[in-house]
């Protein structure tokens, strides 16, 4: 999730800057640089902000399907049930 939250939030950071230099006229060399340095900063904190998610995900899940194997690691079973 981490990898995939970076491609994004880099590209459009990248995509929000030249567009923005594109309406204002400014210029390519530094378009490019500070294009560059917004995907870094994104793609960094969209990886980081992914990795949290995906843990946070894991462990939730994690922790469920403990819950469900315990009672049966445990030796507890379901009551049976009596015919009607």
């Amino acid at each position: 999730m981490g990898r995939s939250y970076a491609g994004i939030l880099g590209s459009l950071a990248f995509a929000t800057v030249v567009f923005r230099a594109a309406l204002m006229g400014s210029g390519v060399e530094a378009t490019c640089a500070t294009a560059a340095l917004a995907m870094t900063i994104a793609a960094t904190a969209g990886f980081l902000l992914g990795s949290v998610a995906e843990m946070a995900v894991n462990d939730s899940v994690r922790a469920i399907v403990q819950a469900q194997i315990q009672p049966t690691e445990t030796g507890q079973s379901r009551p049976e049930q009596r015919p009607a």
